[in-house]
């Protein structure tokens, strides 16, 4: 993402952490930043000289909260665009937040793709059209070739169809590169230079999926003061990925079938019908045949998505990729970090080589990240035959007991996630059903020890 001239953010958390993992990462992206530790100060910012851009709002903070906060901006000239990043999920906060005019909500812990998104529907600067900013975006086309069969096959397909018209269909296991697949047509076509939109459909939840999705008009409910445009209408003529279509509720399969049939769709609130102009992708790690014949999805809208359709084999069916993939991973990272570490050693080659990766390709760019940032070679020797690595460095002595026991507690429910997740190959709706916990529970566990491993230098989760 680039910005030129460069604009500022206001960034209001009480976690000075969180301030400076958002500052370092708008900067990445060209941004000024500003920082305040109270909903107090947020206001005067705002009204001073110096435009704001975007707004980066937390929720609880001392004296004034981030609601709080969002009502006195009503009183603002111009709005101010602001995203509201918390750890509250209650569908009732959350509503709340939106219906006060935040353009967005994230709750924490979140991922950098997440808030990207968010700022490029906010301010509309997001990164050239028709640039993977996909984590191994290489791995399936520009400087790397894999050697799979599959793989290949897939990509001569994507190229041929990249041009037409039609709803693409892209399954596949978590970390195996829908995504990756989707950008590929994407920048196969003339559509390149075009948006590229991602709605992930497991994590709106359904009160605000159509106003995300579909925007709203001024007047449509109680606080909607601005018209919003919504994901169809910002992608624009370029392409709008549906990720995890699987988890979409069957109120909302029901809309979207109608929006595919007639092409178009309107505004929450609007009385203007518009055109549906992007291609649709849409990506899941879900057996939608069995969902179908559950009832879980329709089986009209199954047919309308699969009209071509690519299936992405996990990686432990194609080994001949991993060589490829482990050095284009390590040139990567090694460029991006400034990191000096040698090429890999032949024994830890061959052990990536034999491990099964139920993670897959994702799985396999985070223990290389993690090798180059921490060079412990031995450990992860014996880490690659076994679940994904646990640390033991919050017990150490002059802890409470309380805090070695809720850290215990905290080590044994991670060790069982993992192995359920491994046994289920990585499908977690399955696992949070084995685990008895419901879905959404699992993808939070999965989010937050995710970024507590990312600001420990690696990162063994996968999502997707």
């Amino acid at each position: 993402m680039t910005t030129s001239p460069k604009k500022r953010v206001l960034i209001a958390d009480d976690d000075h952490s969180i301030q400076q993992y958002l500052s370092t990462y708008m900067c990445s992206l060209g941004f000024k930043t500003e920082c305040v530790d109270s909903g107090d100060l947020v206001m005067p910012r705002l009204n001073s000289q110096v435009p704001t851009s975007l707004l980066l709002l937390d929720l609880l903070m001392p004296k004034t909260g981030g609601l709080d906060v969002l009502a006195q901006m009503k009183k603002l000239e111009h709005p101010v665009p602001t995203i509201v990043l918390s750890a509250m999920t209650d569908v009732s906060t959350v509503v709340q937040a939106m219906k006060m005019g935040a353009s967005n909500y994230l709750a924490k812990p979140f991922k950098d793709e997440q808030l990207e998104e968010a700022i490029h529907a906010a301010v509309g600067s997001t990164s050239h059209a028709g640039e993977p900013t996909c984590g191994h975006s290489g791995s399936f086309g520009g400087d790397v070739t894999l050697q799979s069969g599959k793989i290949r096959h897939i990509r001569e397909v994507a190229t041929r169809i990249a041009d037409t018209e039609f709803p693409v269909l892209i399954l596949g296991e978590s970390g195996v590169g829908k995504e990756v697949v989707a950008r590929f047509i994407h920048n196969q076509s003339r559509r390149a230079k075009e948006p590229f939109v991602r709605v992930n459909c497991a994590a709106l939840p359904s009160d605000l999926f159509e106003s995300e999705v579909f925007g709203y008009d001024s007047g449509a409910f109680t606080g909607a003061l601005h018209q919003k445009p919504g994901k169809f209408e910002l992608a624009g003529n370029g392409t709008i990925v549906l990720d995890e279509i699987g988890e979409l509720n069957p109120r909302l399969q029901a809309k979207l079938l109608h929006i595919l049939q007639d092409g178009e769709f309107s505004r929450l609130g609007g009385v203007r019908t518009l055109r549906l102009q992007a291609r649709v992708l849409a990506l899941t790690n879900r057996n939608l045949e069995k969902a179908v014949a559950s009832g879980e999805f329709r089986e009209d809208l199954y047919f309308r998505l699969n009209v071509i359709r690519f299936d992405i084999p996990p990686l432990r069916e194609r080994p001949e990729d991993i060589p490829i993939l482990c050095r284009h991973f390590v040139e990567k990272h090694r460029q991006q970090h400034d990191h000096s570490v040698p090429n890999l050693p032949e024994k830890l080659l061959q052990a990536l080589c034999q491990y099964s990766w139920p993670g897959n390709v994702r799985q396999l760019e985070n223990v290389l990240k993690r090798f180059l940032i921490l060079g412990d070679l031995d450990t992860l020797l014996s880490e690659l035959g076994r679940t994904p690595p646990i640390t033991d460095s919050a017990v150490e002595p002059g802890r409470s007991l309380k805090d070695c026991s809720s850290h215990a507690a905290e080590q044994a429910e991670r060790e069982l996630v993992f192995r359920t997740l491994e046994q289920t190959k990585w499908n977690r709706k399955l696992a949070a059903r084995q685990l008895n916990i419901c879905y959404k529970s699992l993808l939070n566990k999965l989010n937050r020890w995710e970024m507590a491993d990312n600001q420990a230098g690696f990162n063994p989760v996968v999502t997707d």
